[in-house]
């Protein structure tokens, strides 16, 4: 075989994976959020001094887990998606308040990187359903 003929198999195995796994997500959407929100919750009242050290800073991990949380409700595009957004970021906000209570710091900085997570992970999802027909 020709090494075009076979990056162009390659190509189609991977295509169909990745639409494959996006379907997935799309039908799973609920559960796959609920999760995440369980994570993050846990992660962002346990001590932080147990917490693990990962590269980066703490903004762009806020960030990252809300664009993460976001995509599989983006990707399913429920009717009212942008009342699950405002919920996402309303406790987001409610988690900066409790913190405190826990040995944390909350601080609104992380509330505005969370936002910025969502409208991101929100638009990759509806982007990649008009982009794929999903």
């Amino acid at each position: 075989m020709s090494a075009i003929l076979t990056t162009a198999i390659r190509n189609n195995v991977i295509t169909k994976t990745v639409v494959a796994l996006l379907l997935f997500v799309q039908r799973h959407w609920v559960i796959i959020s609920l999760g995440l929100l369980t994570l993050i919750t846990a992660l962002s009242l346990f001590p932080a001094e147990q917490l693990p050290k990962v590269p980066g800073t703490d903004k762009t991990h806020h960030f990252i887990a809300y664009a993460a949380l976001m995509l599989p409700t983006a990707l399913r595009r429920p009717r009212y998606g942008w009342v699950i957004a405002l919920g996402f970021i309303a406790y987001s906000g409610l988690i900066e308040l409790v913190q405190p209570l826990v040995n944390r710091w909350g601080e609104w900085l992380d509330l505005f990187a969370n936002a910025g997570g969502v409208a991101i992970g929100a638009a990759i999802g509806w982007g990649i359903c008009a982009l794929l027909r999903l």
